[in-house]
């Protein structure tokens, strides 16, 4: 077993042993999507329009709660890294033969797991309860999208968990800033109709990109130029966020 392996191994009889986590990883999206798919399918009592096609709202909705999964399931999993400060398991760990990437690799194969049967479980539940449209023969598509941007999104909150101290400062912090970035973002409404500046500021938004992303492989909808932006800005900024979880960590270790 290597290093990446260890972690993953660990990082796994961790998280299986906190029934709260798992439920909220799993289970609170499928109430989003059953709560929000069905209420406001209903409510808007038709469909909308995109790139010439007639969509439900569900089938809007969909790639917006995957976006939500990858989202609270890396900030969920950042958590371990506090515990580990508290216990001093962590610098224990930075001590043994692992290389911080390795650490880094294995942490976020649990999540890239667990995020992707979240994702699974959302998309069955969308196709067989609320009938929304899925292109089964894209989904390895959908599945590249999530993984990258899983990654991107526990990189930048693992290294935040690592230079933060209070586990209350974090928490807050990341819970405020996703309420903001998911209001300017595409993923419960289309920003077509919106005013420019909105859409300016969503458009530079992670959680934009992956959501636009995400739509293109389940629907197949998105304008080509502006889904190569998105798809080459996401990779950088997964980049990006794995270079700061890095020294982040080299910084914990001097």
């Amino acid at each position: 077993m290597n290093g990446a392996q260890a972690v993953f191994y660990r990082d796994y009889r961790q998280r299986i042993t906190n029934k709260t986590l798992v439920i909220w990883d799993l289970l609170a999206p499928l109430a989003y999507l059953l709560l929000f798919g069905s209420g406001f399918e209903r409510m808007m009592g038709g469909t909308i329009q995109l790139d010439g096609q007639l969509f439900g709202y569900t089938d809007f909705l969909v790639s917006g709660v995957i976006t939500m999964v990858t989202y609270s399931v890396a900030m969920n999993s950042s958590w371990s890294f506090f515990t580990d400060k508290e216990s001093g398991i962590a610098q224990e760990l930075l001590t043994y033969p692992i290389t911080r990437e390795q650490i880094l690799i294995g942490k976020i194969g649990f999540n890239i797991v667990t995020v992707l049967l979240g994702s699974i479980a959302v998309i069955v539940v969308a196709a067989t309860l609320l009938d929304a449209s899925v292109r089964w023969e894209r989904l390895p598509l959908l599945a590249a999208v999530t993984v990258v941007s899983t990654g991107g999104w526990f990189f930048v909150f693992s290294a935040f968990a690592i230079v933060l101290t209070r586990m209350d400062v974090f928490y807050a912090s990341t819970s405020a800033a996703f309420l903001i970035s998911m209001f300017f973002s595409s993923m419960f409404y289309p920003l077509h109709d919106l005013p420019r500046w909105f859409q300016g500021v969503s458009y530079l938004n992670p959680l934009t990109w992956q959501s636009d992303l995400s739509r293109f492989a389940l629907l197949g909808i998105g304008e080509q130029r502006a889904l190569t932006y998105e798809a080459g800005a996401l990779v950088v900024f997964c980049t990006g966020c794995l270079i700061f979880a890095v020294r982040s960590l080299n910084r914990a270790d001097g």
